[in-house]
């Protein structure tokens, strides 16, 4: 996988790989399903790196299931989600049950981004959702929410 100039490697899972700076946290980012638009999961991978943050960048066309292993293998602190096709509440409550049956439920924090209709923020919460970055958030926004999530207790 291409990762343009962000410095990405190949790991043995063929996911791209961000080195840290220092250990922050392991972010595991992914697009689920068919949506093959990442341009801004790739921004927020670069920033999440230069942040100081160990990045797993899955790609394009991974599922739920793809996704919670990787966060198992990865010993992930935060899985993030980015959905622009507004399949956002299955890919999550999907993605928060297999977390459950690993154990990391209570560990491995889950945040989404992409276009999150505002109506549907409350019910990503209620499934364990620790932070949702709607549509035109700011990349530095993004970072300074994973870093809070960082701090944060465990939903």
């Amino acid at each position: 996988m291409n990762m343009g100039n962000t410095g990405a490697s190949q790991s043995g899972r063929g996911m791209a790989r961000h080195a840290p700076t220092s250990r922050r946290g392991r972010v595991v980012l992914a697009k689920p399903g068919l949506d093959g638009h990442d341009r801004g999961v790739r921004l927020v991978a670069q920033a999440l790196r230069d942040a100081g943050f160990e990045v797993i960048y899955m790609g394009l066309f991974q599922t739920p299931e793809a996704i919670a292993e990787a966060a198992l293998q990865e010993d992930a602190d935060i899985v993030g989600l980015s959905v622009l096709s507004g399949t956002h509440l299955f890919y999550s409550q999907r993605l928060m049950s297999l977390l459950e049956q690993r154990g990391l439920r209570d560990r491995v924090k889950v945040v989404v981004g992409g276009m999150v209709a505002q109506k549907d923020i409350p019910r990503l919460r209620e499934l364990g959702v620790a932070a949702v970055f709607p549509a035109g958030v700011m990349v530095r926004d993004v970072v300074q929410g994973i870093e809070a999530q960082m701090g944060a207790p465990a939903p």
